[in-house]
């Protein structure tokens, strides 16, 4: 069958649905292709089931914590199976809540398959061809399988694989220490299992600051987690009835053996089937397509929001696309990417919120600046919910006063950071959150004591 439209929206991640709704109620003709499960990464093998098995660990480690806020119980015991079914339910209401929102909705038609261009206003999804005047591709990306010996024979697992066991791994081996790797190293060995992180980096979260890379290793070091850095030839092996991961480093064994490995090594985008060059449309070296500070792709009518177009990595940045795309279609309101602040939270716990620039970037301008800094560990909420680690960290501008960047690293910081970043939003200068007064006991409160406090960034 051939359908005609006013848009075509494909994939039903955080940006997709939104807008399909938005465009169908202002009274477009919307076609809404998924060829999977409703939700996309975010709900399915993202946040929400990742967040729900890392309360479920921090659950664990509050009870064989017991002892230190005097309470005691008997052995802690994690049962993975109920881990899995509770995050389970979690996710099969979200994703069944979404798809009951698109086929519920006046003006938008669901199909359900893998869409491909024919030409730049035409796509085909199995036997049916949709054409639109407009096009939105919000096809999200994948674990990233590396290019490495051993990857074709040995048995791995992947940040969406690794969601769906239910026995738990004796000694899981995380290969990659970035947001991904660092969050599933935690939680397994929460639930119990021996863990060992690899990665070629000398530190870990190689993109954060290096003070924070400290504090990481410190709360990994203290939870038994065995880390292997500067590995400079990682290549997978089969070791008997384990499985092995060969190393190249300064120091140490040279292969770890495990009974699981996780290659959390990052994410490549779901664009090789679109057949794009029917669309005249050539993705970059990564599979990413390019895109103007609007969203739109070099080929007028189509635009690419989320994962796809590598502008963010986010679900608030996706979701964040599409309000751009639809308040510039039905509002000509000039939104741009350019006009968002970068932000976002590393999961482990105690949580890392970065916002704006980091110190690395503000030292990297040249530019006068100044420096605030705050151990956890003067924290007084921080110090009565015995959760010390970590720190807060404001940046200004020496000259105009404004707000360069902040980290929040610590109980509550993914929350706490959030003032701050409002600040910078309405372009106010530091002295907006040293004359703030805060809800005592918190977080929040010692941030505007942590700008009383700056002092030249030498």
């Amino acid at each position: 069958m051939k359908y005609s439209f006013d848009a075509i929206v494909v994939g039903a991640g955080q940006a997709g649905p939104s807008l399909a709704t938005r465009l169908a109620g202002a009274g477009w003709k919307v076609a809404m292709v998924e060829r999977h499960l409703f939700g996309g990464t975010c709900v399915n093998n993202g946040c929400t089931p990742t967040k729900a098995m890392v309360a479920s660990a921090h659950a664990a480690h509050l009870a064989r914590r017991g002892a230190d806020f005097g309470v005691h119980a008997g052995p802690v015991a994690v049962d993975l199976r109920a881990v899995k079914a509770r995050k389970d339910a979690i996710v099969l209401n979200s994703r069944t809540g979404v798809e009951k929102l698109l086929r519920g909705t006046e003006n938008c038609t669901v199909f359900t398959g893998t869409a491909a261009f024919e030409s730049a206003t035409t796509m085909r999804v199995d036997d049916d061809v949709l054409e639109a005047p407009k096009i939105f591709l919000n096809v999200g990306a994948r674990p990233t399988v590396p290019k490495m010996t051993g990857v074709d024979s040995v048995p791995f697992l992947t940040s969406t694989t690794l969601l769906d066991i239910e026995l738990l791994p004796e000694h899981l081996i995380v290969v990659g220490a970035g947001y991904v790797g660092l969050e599933f190293a935690q939680m397994f060995r929460r639930f119990g299992s021996q863990v060992t992180i690899v990665d070629k980096s000398s530190r870990l979260a190689p993109h954060e600051d290096e003070d924070a890379s400290k504090v990481i290793r410190e709360i990994f070091d203290s939870e038994g987690i065995d880390v292997r850095l500067n590995a400079n030839c990682i290549h997978l092996e089969q070791s008997g009835s384990q499985v092995s991961v060969g190393l190249d480093c300064d120091e140490g064994e040279p292969h770890i053996d495990g009974s699981h490995i996780l290659l959390a090594v990052g994410r490549t985008p779901n664009t090789d089937d679109l057949n794009l060059q029917a669309a005249g449309i050539t993705p970059d070296e990564r599979g990413f397509i390019p895109v103007d500070d609007q969203l739109r792709t070099s080929v007028a009518g189509i635009f690419a929001l989320g994962d796809c177009n590598g502008r963010g990595a986010f679900t608030h940045t996706s979701y964040n696309d599409y309000e751009i795309a639809a308040e510039n279609l039905l509002d000509n309101a000039g939104r741009r990417i350019s006009n968002r602040i970068p932000a976002s939270a590393l999961y482990i716990d105690p949580p890392l919120a970065q916002i704006g620039m980091s110190e690395a970037e503000v030292r990297a301008t040249k530019k006068a600046a100044l420096i605030g800094k705050r151990p956890m560990t003067r924290v007084n909420r921080a110090i009565e919910k015995g959760e010390t680690f970590g720190f807060i960290k404001v940046l200004v501008d020496a000259e105009t006063q404004q707000i360069l960047g902040a980290t929040v690293f610590g109980t509550g910081g993914d929350e706490a950071v959030h003032c701050i970043l409002t600040a910078m939003y309405a372009r106010q200068p530091a002295s907006l959150l040293t004359h703030s007064v805060h809800i005592h006991p918190t977080v929040a409160e010692l941030i505007p004591t942590t700008f009383e406090d700056l002092k030249p960034l030498e």
